[in-house]
């Protein structure tokens, strides 16, 4: 695997005046020899000093093939006839040998080729993805990916979409040990948020086991989720020298195909817990009524009118319509 090199790129403001110097110096010099070639006694001289002057301005123009800018969060991959010298991370305005390479294509084995797309202005072509600039940028970017369907845990079909961002963080990696980094984060992101995916449940599902609802789920634990999806990204893609700052999931649902019997679970599920909680706490209503009704020695009652008392407070409580009471004005037998 590749490993980044740094190297230091000179200030180009000391060279630019070479070389305006040299594009100054080379007129003179080849007027000059030509005043001497007029002259029978400097025939020899004047030959020497036309020579010397193309080769000042050959100099002037190979030297300015090396200036190069770099903004904060560029960087410059220095490749001099295929063997990597160093990534320069000076920003500026800056000058190195003019023999670096200033494109990097990718490997001849499953290159891209140029796209070829026809318009109402004419054919347009267009370069492969494989083609890179010594530049590349270092900087955050976002990666939004489509919403793909897979199967959690449980093997429920689920609609999911992630957005990461990320950055490179080693220049050699990124250009030489992937053919296009771009490409490479696109598709890892994919497999990475399928594996993540299934192997987690959707949420947690009815079950009689006490720690079901410690595990993580999709839906309530996003947090970890997350951060396992980013651990998950870190380590795949860190053959391409790319780092992920942040991994988020930006949708989470049921498939449509069972989209609606997942909701009438949900919905199931929310009426028994409802109907749980009036349950006990009619329950503690009732034993509290006939406690103190007992203990406070206002109404006296045997086993049969406990019954009877606890039966038609548990319907008042938790009946869903409003109760209609009967004024008994008779004995109860």
């Amino acid at each position: 695997m590749s490993v980044e090199k740094r190297v230091h790129a000179a200030s180009g403001w000391g060279m630019l005046g070479l070389v305006i110097l040299g594009y100054l110096v080379s007129p003179v010099l080849m007027l000059w020899s030509i005043i001497m070639l007029n002259s029978y006694d400097a025939t020899f001289g004047g030959l020497l000093m036309l020579l010397f002057s193309c080769l000042v301005f050959t100099a002037a123009i190979i030297a300015s093939c090396g200036f190069f800018t770099l903004q904060p969060g560029q960087a410059r991959v220095c490749v001099l006839f295929g063997k990597y010298v160093g990534t320069v991370r000076d920003e500026g305005f800056r000058w190195a040998n003019p023999f670096y390479s200033r494109s990097l294509g990718g490997s001849s084995q499953g290159a891209a080729e140029p796209a070829v797309t026809a318009g109402e202005k004419g054919v347009e072509v267009k370069l492969g993805r494989h083609q890179h600039s010594s530049k590349i940028s270092t900087r955050a970017r976002t990666y939004t990916g489509d919403r793909i369907k897979v199967n959690d845990k449980m093997g429920n079909p689920i609609e999911i979409a992630t957005v990461i961002v990320w950055h490179v963080q080693d220049t050699a990696k990124a250009l030489f040990d992937v053919d296009d980094y771009e490409s490479y984060v696109e598709m890892i992101t994919e497999t990475g948020l399928r594996h993540v995916a299934s192997l987690y449940a959707y949420d947690h599902m009815e079950d009689d086991d006490t720690n079901a609802s410690n595990t993580i789920t999709l839906r309530t634990n996003i947090e970890e989720v997350s951060e396992a999806l980013k651990a998950e990204l870190d380590r795949k893609l860190e053959v391409a020298g790319v780092e992920v700052d942040d991994a988020r999931l930006t949708h989470l649902a049921y498939a449509q195909e069972i989209a609606q019997a997942m909701l009438r679970r949900q919905q199931a599920e929310a009426i028994i817990a409802a109907r749980k909680k009036i349950v006990e706490g009619a329950v503690s209503m009732v034993d509290m009524a006939l406690s103190q009704l007992s203990d406070g020695g206002v109404v006296d009652f045997d086993d049969d009118r406990k019954a009877v008392m606890a039966s038609n407070l548990m319907v008042v409580l938790c009946g869903d319509n409003e109760a209609q009471p009967v004024v008994n004005t008779g004995s109860l037998y």
